[in-house]
C-alpha cells in the first residue's frame, strides 16, 4: 500500500514539476508555475516520509521544520540584488549532499560486506536493498556512487566560488593557477584512474582522493571563469546540481530524484547552451571554465566622459518621440524599477513609444531584469529581447542604459582582444542620443572598459540609479 501510493505520488509530483519548468517560461504563467513547484515539492517530501524505508520520523520532522525556518528567514532578508549568489549557495548545498550520501552508501557496502548471509536477510530500508543486490549490481552502485561524489564535490566548491565572485568576496577577475588546463585535466585523469581502483577495490583512500581532486576541480573551473560570464556560471553549476541529484537519486533507488534531477540538469544545461550562443561563446570551454580572458592588449579607448544633469535628461526625453530603454544590474542594486515604471508610464502617457530591451545575460542571472520589471508592473508587452529590438536602435531617439556595462559595450564588436569580443550586444550606441545613468566612472564588475561612454552621441548621467530616475520625474512635462 505505502509503496504504491508512494509510486502515485511520485509521478504526480514529476508532472507538476515539469509544468513548473513549462510555465517558467513565459512571465504571465510565471507565478502559476511556482506554486506547480511548491505543490510537488510538498507531495514529494510527504510521499517519501510515507513510502517504504522510511524511519526516524521525528528527526524527519524536526530537519524539516528547522529547514523550512532558515528558507524562511533567508527568503525575507535577501534582496533581489542578492539572488544569484543564493541560487550559487543552494547549488553548492546540492553538491555537498551529493557528497555525504555518496560517502554514505560507500559505508554502507563496507559494512553488509561484513555481514552473513542471516544478518543480510534481516536488514531493512537503504541497507537491506544493497544487501539484496547481485554482484553486477553493487558494481553498478559503486559507479553511480562514485560519480555522484564526484559531480558533487565540482558543484560544492565550484558553487561556493561563484558565490563569492558574486557577492564580491572573491575577485571578479579570471584567475588560474600555473599550468592552468593541465591541471584541470591532470586532476580529472586521475579521477578516472581512482574510477578503476575503487571498481576493483572498493577503496575509501581511492574515493576520498578523488573527493578532493574533484573539489580542486571545481575551484579552479569557477576560479578561471571572469566575472563578465558568471550568469551562464549559474546556470551551468543549476546543470551539475540537477545531474548531481540523479546520482544521488541513483544511489538511493529514488525515482522521483532521478526524474528530477534529469529535468534539472538538461534545463540547465540548455539554458547554458542558449546563454552561450547569445555571448557568442563556446559551450566545451564554458564546461572547461577556459573562456572570460582576453588575448591581447585591448584597444585603447580615446576621448572623455562628457556629463548631463537631470534637466538635460528631461529636455531630451521631452523632445524625443521613440525612447528604449536597457536596464542592467545597477538598476537592481538601486531598486530602481519602481522609479522607472513610473518614468515609463509618464513618457507613454505622452505618446511617445517607449520599450524596454533586455539581454540574454543581462544582471547576474538569467531573467534577472524582467523579473525586476514584472515587478514593478512594467508591461509585458513593451518588454523585448535583443534580438526582437536590436535593429531599431538607428531608429530610435533616445536610448536610456541604466546600470548596464557589457551588455552594451561596443567593444564586444570592435576590438578582438576584448574578453567580450564577438558576443552580441545591445546595439544603443546607434541611437541618435545615449543616455548613461551610472554610479561612477568605474568599469564596473567585470573590469572591462567601455567605450560607449566616451562616444560623441553619449551623455553621462552620474549618480544613484534610483535618485536620478526619481530627479527626472518632476521634469517630465
Amino acid at each position: 500500500m505505502a509503496y504504491g501510493f508512494t509510486t502515485a505520488a511520485y509521478v504526480v509530483a514529476a508532472v507538476l514539476f515539469i509544468l513548473s519548468l513549462g510555465g517558467l517560461s513565459g512571465q504571465e504563467s510565471a507565478k502559476r508555475a511556482v506554486w506547480y513547484g511548491i505543490v510537488g515539492m510538498a507531495l514529494a517530501v510527504a510521499a517519501t516520509l510515507y513510502g517504504p524505508g522510511a524511519g526516524l520520523w521525528w528527526l524527519s520532522v524536526v530537519l524539516i521544520l528547522a529547514g523550512g525556518a532558515i528558507g524562511w528567514v533567508v527568503a525575507q532578508r535577501v534582496q533581489m540584488t542578492e539572488m544569484p549568489q543564493l541560487v550559487a549557495a543552494m547549488h553548492s548545498l546540492v553538491g555537498l549532499a551529493a557528497v555525504f550520501i555518496g560517502f554514505n552508501t560507500h559505508i554502507e557496502l563496507i559494512r553488509i560486506a561484513g555481514l552473513d548471509e542471516a544478518a543480510r536477510a534481516a536488514l531493512t530500508g537503504f541497507a537491506g536493498t544493497i544487501a539484496h543486490k547481485t554482484g553486477a549490481e553493487v558494481t553498478i552502485l559503486r559507479i553511480e556512487t562514485f560519480l555522484g561524489v564526484f559531480i558533487g564535490a565540482v558543484t560544492f566548491t565550484g558553487s561556493v566560488i561563484a558565490f563569492g565572485k558574486l557577492a564580491g568576496k572573491v575577485d571578479s577577475k579570471a584567475t588560474k593557477l600555473p599550468g592552468g588546463h593541465l591541471l584541470n585535466a591532470g586532476a580529472a585523469l586521475l579521477s578516472l584512474v581512482l574510477l578503476v581502483v575503487y571498481l576493483q577495490s572498493g577503496s575509501t583512500l581511492a574515493l576520498i582522493v578523488m573527493t578532493l581532486a574533484a573539489f580542486f576541480i571545481g575551484y579552479h573551473l569557477i576560479m578561471g571563469i571572469g566575472g563578465a560570464d558568471m550568469p551562464v556560471v549559474v546556470s551551468m553549476l543549476n546543470s551539475y546540481s540537477g545531474w548531481a541529484a540523479a546520482a544521488i537519486g541513483f544511489s538511493l533507488s529514488n525515482d522521483l530524484l532521478i526524474v528530477v534531477g534529469a529535468l534539472v540538469g538538461s534545463s540547465g544545461a540548455i539554458l547554458s547552451y542558449i546563454m552561450c550562443k547569445a555571448m557568442n561563446r563556446s559551450f566545451i570551454s564554458v564546461i572547461l571554465g577556459g573562456f572570460g580572458n582576453s588575448t591581447g592588449p585591448a584597444m585603447e579607448v580615446t576621448g572623455e566622459q562628457i556629463a548631463i544633469d537631470a534637466e538635460g535628461v528631461a529636455a531630451a526625453l521631452n523632445d524625443a518621440d521613440s525612447i528604449i530603454i536597457v536596464p542592467g544590474y545597477g538598476m537592481a542594486v538601486a531598486q530602481a524599477q519602481q522609479s522607472v515604471s513610473e518614468l515609463t508610464r509618464k513618457l507613454r502617457a505622452k505618446g511617445k513609444n517607449v520599450r524596454f530591451a533586455i539581454h540574454p545575460v543581462a544582471g547576474r542571472l538569467p531573467g534577472h531584469m524582467n523579473v525586476l520589471l514584472a515587478e514593478a508592473k512594467v508591461p509585458y508587452d513593451i518588454v523585448l529581447e535583443m534580438d526582437e529590438i536590436n535593429e531599431d536602435f538607428p531608429e530610435t531617439d533616445v536610448a536610456i542604459v541604466i546600470g548596464s556595462n557589457d551588455i552594451v559595450n561596443p567593444a564586444a564588436q570592435e576590438d578582438p582582444n576584448s574578453p567580450i569580443a564577438g558576443m552580441p550586444v545591445l546595439e544603443v550606441w546607434k541611437a541618435k542620443q545615449v543616455i548613461v545613468s551610472k554610479r561612477g566612472q568605474g568599469t564596473g564588475y567585470s573590469g572591462i572598459e567601455n567605450p560607449l561612454f566616451y562616444k560623441e552621441n553619449t551623455r553621462m548621467f552620474y549618480g544613484d540609479a534610483k535618485k536620478s530616475i526619481d530627479s527626472l520625474l518632476p521634469l517630465i512635462d
